[in-house]
């Protein structure tokens, strides 16, 4: 069986699930953070109760996991962000690799090329590595949720099946509970697949359903549809994948800003937009919209960001006009 996903922590999570919990606990590193809503600084017995409380939860974790005893290189990662920008290419192409770049422009020395170089060439050599072995008829696990890069990664990927013919049988999905319930009377909501503990991953194993060709031929003309439209952005509204204005985020952007002091950090706005909205953005997109209200003189620069932070990272202030 092959995983595909479309997100790179995800991916990393399932991939230490395949072992995860197997043979001795393995004593490390670990990183906590304790602080006060007062802002006081906390004591040294504080942080050390701090301490084993998290040691003794991530021990119980390992010993009550189900390792998956999966192999690491039957998991292959996506992240081609492909709810943003152009999408008319039939197979991945230099406008995908644009896109990209576009996005890691935020983050500093000139990032963008290469790590938007290194995400495209490794899912060209994957998607060739995975057709072969579609060929050998192998069965594939696609993963997705209600995040739009998630359901754009499962039409795109299906319109790849469709192309291929796979056979029938041959594609499994699951896809993220919108709720479940902890075992101790709790409801919780993951609101994607990097959220998902390795110690987890072996529960949603349940959710999975062989889908027929139909589906596939479904998804696939749902896909040539968006690449028809070829709009700045896609968003999941109503549970359905749709076309949508670049404009879209902007009043959550807006909302927050206006919250705020005449000067403020673009990061706090960032963060607070990521977290409160649970969009299922990434942070460049929210940064790239606020960069277009600097263009439109809705803001200015106060403060540059230092170099070796993404551009984000700098002090603003609203216009009055």
């Amino acid at each position: 069986m092959i995983d595909i996903l479309f997100s790179d922590s995800a991916c990393g999570s399932l991939k230490i699930a395949q072992h995860y919990g197997k043979e001795k606990y393995p004593v490390g590193c670990m990183s906590i953070i304790v602080s006060h809503t007062d802002g006081s600084k906390p004591s040294k017995d504080e942080i050390e109760t701090a301490r084993k409380e998290a040691e003794e939860k991530k021990r119980m974790a390992w010993d009550n996991a189900t390792p998956l005893d999966g192999k690491v290189s039957d998991i292959y990662g996506f992240n081609l962000l492909l709810s943003i920008g152009d999408i008319s290419e039939n197979q991945l192409g230099i406008k995908r690799k644009q896109v990209l770049e576009h996005l890691f422009s935020v983050y500093p020395n000139d990032q963008e090329h290469q790590v938007a170089k290194e995400i495209f060439n490794l899912a060209i050599e994957d998607l060739k590595t995975i057709r072969e072995r579609a060929a050998t008829g192998e069965t594939f696990r696609v993963w997705y949720s209600n995040q739009p890069d998630d359901m754009c990664g499962l039409y795109w990927f299906m319109s790849q099946f469709n192309q291929w013919n796979v056979n029938n049988g041959q594609v499994v999905i699951v896809k993220l509970p919108e709720w479940e319930s902890d075992g101790y009377g709790n409801v919780m909501q993951k609101n994607s697949w990097a959220e998902v503990a390795p110690e987890e991953w072996y529960q949603y194993f349940a959710f999975q359903k062989t889908v027929s060709p139909v589906f596939i031929q479904c998804c696939a003309s749902h896909w040539q549809a968006l690449q028809a439209e070829n709009a700045p952005l896609r968003a999941v509204l109503n549970g359905q994948l749709v076309s949508v204005s670049e404009k879209l985020y902007d009043d959550f952007i807006r909302c927050e800003i206006e919250a705020e002091d005449e000067k403020f950090h673009e990061a706090m706005i960032v963060g607070r937009v990521l977290g409160k909205y649970q969009l299922g953005i990434c942070d460049s997109w929210v940064a790239l919209r606020i960069e277009e209200m600097i263009r439109d003189r809705k803001l200015e620069t106060v403060t540059g960001s230092d170099k070796d932070m993404p551009l984000y990272h700098r002090v603003l202030k609203k216009v009055t006009h």
